[in-house]
């Protein structure tokens, strides 16, 4: 009896054998598949809590079937990512959406490839419009809402067009993809996100000595022209705010270049000295404005007679507005309202006045010059927007890239700037005297602005991701440095109500007909089983 059993006992080895084999080249078939699978880069809905309440997307790893928004009614969703280009979107659906808590098992929105900052370009000027007002719509929405899927954002290409292209054909012809139907499958395999343990903000501080004569006891009084240079948005790692603030770091660099060509020959060094400072945190109530001004001394904060914070002047408009929190009849404001305009009057450019007095109770700062002016600084901001900003709005979103920044408006607004500064240090008030004419030595350089706008069109800067040591910050630090008589580098720790987490990017996989593989590994059921 025990004899007779060999031979099926070595069949079913063999079989085995045989099924181990198959299974190899099965595998090999499947690895060869996942090779040739479509590969993108994706960058994901930012994750942070605000007061201990918790905003953005709150997971980060994807394996998910894709759908499109083509799905039928009453579909549960808990276990698909829906993909949604930006072209189709209706900002109503998603919002209902999110607040009705509906489950989801991730989202992926598709942009436009003309937004992306790796592409750049001019093109398609009218359908970018578009394309801005409804991205900033939907940027608004994610941002402030708490979302328990993942979220990321990805550009159009040929590739992922055609994928999205069959996903809707299936959903339309009532072929959702599933476990068993097959389909596209998205796998994003990322480890979830950890909070960022106390991120750094890094101050940068150049000064430019004024002329003291010889017996001069008395210390010389100090102008100051302030941008921050981070920023923020819905997709940290494609935050790289042109306008906002690109424009205003653009602008202080120029405008430092041009006074350290006056300040280096002794006829022309003005009798103020300038100080110039490259801030961090500005989004999160210009928290590193703060730290740097408190680490200045008495002597040096009473010397300040003003400082000018450059934010947001990269529009196509041709207005700028100036910000103010002391009362448009004290002196210093008035003699930097009249300086500016009587300038833009000379550029063909709008030059309007906002006073909005501060609430030293309020933690909300809307304007960096208000950090000055609970200091008793005196301050100003000069900026395109006229109306205050929402915390966490207008500082560098989805949509301000390069394409939408007017380089000319910059040139204008450093001439501007400039110019009123120059006539104040050497008294030529209102006067028609231009320091600083097209075709001289001292004209502002166009292509020096370009240049710097593209670096910082192409880098995303969002503080709590930025070391100590960021190759942007260095690079920002050793330009300041080549136009000023010393350099100075201030890191602090972010302070305050906000907590970040990280894995700002990843790598999309997706796979196609997948399951139809994986489905032949399984093991049959048994005879038993089946006459059972």
């Amino acid at each position: 009896m025990a004899n007779s059993k060999k031979p099926g006992g070595l069949r079913e080895m063999l079989e085995s054998m045989y099924s181990v084999i198959a299974l190899l080249f099965i595998l090999v078939a499947c690895v060869e598949l996942c090779d040739a699978a479509a590969a993108v880069d994706v960058y994901r809905l930012i994750q942070y809590d605000m007061s201990g309440s918790p905003f953005g997307s709150r997971f980060a790893a994807l394996n998910h079937h894709a759908a499109s928004l083509h799905f039928p009614p009453g579909v549960d969703l808990s276990r698909t990512v829906l993909i949604i280009p930006l072209r189709e979107l209706n900002i109503t659906f998603v919002r209902e959406y999110i607040n009705q808590k509906n489950p989801l098992g991730g989202l992926l929105v598709l942009l436009p490839e003309v937004l992306s900052f790796k592409t750049g370009g001019n093109k398609q000027v009218h359908e970018k419009e578009k394309m801005k007002i409804l991205l900033a719509e939907l940027e608004r929405l994610l941002v402030h809402s708490n979302i328990p899927y993942p979220v990321y954002f990805f550009f159009e290409n040929d590739e992922i067009d055609t994928v999205l292209a069959d996903i809707k054909k299936n959903d339309l012809m009532g072929q959702p993809a599933t476990a068993t139907t097959g389909g596209y499958k998205f796998v994003i395999p990322t480890a979830e996100p950890k909070k960022v343990a106390s991120p750094t903000m890094t101050n940068i501080q150049g000064w430019l000595s004024g002329l003291k004569t010889d017996g001069d006891a008395n210390q010389l009084p100090t102008i100051a022209i302030v941008a921050s240079y981070d920023t923020f948005g819905a997709a940290p790692a494609l935050s790289v705010g042109s306008d906002s603030n690109g424009s205003g770091i653009v602008a202080l660099l120029e405008i430092a270049r041009l006074f350290s060509l006056l300040y280096s020959n002794p006829k022309t060094r003005g009798r103020y000295n300038l100080l110039f400072g490259l801030t961090s945190g500005g989004p999160y109530n210009y928290n590193g404005t703060q730290k740097w001004l408190r680490s200045f001394d008495q002597r040096l904060r009473e010397s300040i007679d003003y400082a000018i914070c450059l934010n947001s002047i990269g529009s196509w408009d041709n207005e700028l507005w100036i910000h103010v929190s002391k009362p448009p009849e004290n002196a210093y404001i008035k003699q930097i309202f009249e300086g500016l305009s009587n300038v833009a009057e000379e550029l063909d450019l709008k030059v309007g006045l906002k006073h909005k007095k501060i609430n030293i109770s309020n933690p909300r700062v809307a304007w960096e010059h208000e950090q000055f002016s609970r200091l008793r600084v005196t301050a100003a901001t000069l900026s395109e927007l006229s109306v205050t900003p929402e915390l966490l709005e207008s500082t560098g979103g989805l949509f301000d890239t390069r394409q939408y920044v007017n380089e000319t408006a910059i040139v204008r607004g450093v001439k501007l700037v400039a110019e009123s500064l120059a006539r104040h240090i050497y008294g030529h008030q209102g006067k028609n005297i231009q320091i600083f004419a097209d075709e001289s030595s001292l004209a502002v350089n166009p292509a020096y602005i370009r240049s710097w706008l593209d670096v910082l069109s192409q880098t995303p800067r969002v503080a709590p991701f930025l070391s100590k040591d960021d190759p942007f910050v260095m690079a920002l630090k050793k330009e300041l440095a080549g136009h000023v008589d010393e350099v100075n580098v201030q890191h602090e720790t972010l302070e305050g109500i906000f907590t970040f987490y990280d894995s700002t990017s990843a790598r999309l996989n997706i796979y196609q007909g997948l399951d139809d593989l994986i489905s032949l590994f399984r093991r049959p059921p048994s005879r038993k089983l089946k006459t059972a």
